[in-house]
Order: C-alpha cells, then structure tokens, then sequence
C-alpha cells in the first residue's frame, strides 16, 4: 500500500466497504474505539483519498438486467489521440458499467450489463460499432455469476 494504514485503519476500511451505511458509533463499537477518535480516523481516510465514494450497490437481476457481457475491443488502428477518443466515448455509455485497457491481444475489456440479449444487441449495433476507431468486438457472455464484489482484499494488508 502507498499509503501507511494501522490495523484499525484496515478494520474501518473493511467496515465501511462491506456497509456504508454504518455509522460512526456503530463502527466505533465494532472495532473497539471511542466514537470521535474513529470520526477522525474516517476522516483521514477520506481526505486520503482512501475512501472515493459512498454509494448503494443496487440488484441488477431485481431491476430487470439479465445480461452481463464481458466485450474485448481491438481498435483499428492504435495511437494516443485514438484510444483517448475511444476512452472518452466509452465514458458516456451507460451500459458500460466497467472499462481497462488490457495487454495482449484486445485494447480493451469492458462489462457491460443490458437487460436481455436483444437490448445489448441494440447496443452494439447502434453504439458501440459506431465509436470512432472501432476495430473488432468480441462478446462474451457471462452464464452463472459466481462471485461479485466491490469489496477489496483488505485482510492481506494485515
């Protein structure tokens, strides 16, 4: 880690990753410290930037999206302006949930969830082909979720 963290920095962390919506006392009464030393501590990670957001992961399934698709996208041709416009564009889809720039074979991978397979059909065919610089796309679709997560490893750091 780049940034020094004491074990109850990670605990609070871990917390917070897990639910959010967890209060400064309740966080406080969990990791075995007094309520104002752990608003600091919350504090300081924050204006560390350890913490980017605070945010309700919503169901996906529940809100109608069945669709998880992992697409690998090669450019046409390469170069720095290029995969900017492509990046820049990309941003602006909302069904892109996820977007990395990857080595090997493809340019990039992005995730990208739809509500069934025609929606995301719709998609390629009317946005995501139309991107400028758009070489090949490669759809791969995701049959049984195993294992989804926001939380990061923290207990490693230990």
């Amino acid at each position: 880690m780049s940034t020094e963290l004491s074990p109850q920095d990670i605990r609070i962390l871990d917390l917070l990753q897990q639910d959010a919506s967890l209060t400064t006392q309740e966080i406080a009464d969990r990791i075995n410290m007094s309520q104002s030393p752990c608003w600091r501590r919350i504090s300081r990670l924050e204006e560390q930037g350890l913490i980017n957001r605070k945010v309700a992961v919503l169901d996906r399934e529940k809100l109608g999206m069945d669709i998880v698709v992992f697409a690998t996208v090669s450019l046409a041709t390469q170069g720095k302006k290029n995969l900017q416009d492509f990046e820049d564009e990309v941003k602006l889809l909302p069904e892109v949930t996820e977007c990395y720039t990857m080595t090997g074979m493809w340019d990039f991978m992005l995730k990208i969830v739809a509500r069934d397979i025609r929606h995301y059909e719709t998609f390629v065919r009317e946005y995501l082909v139309n991107l400028n610089h758009i070489g090949e796309v490669h759809s791969h679709v995701a049959v049984t979720e195993i294992k989804n997560t926001t939380a990061l490893p923290l207990e490693t750091q230990l």
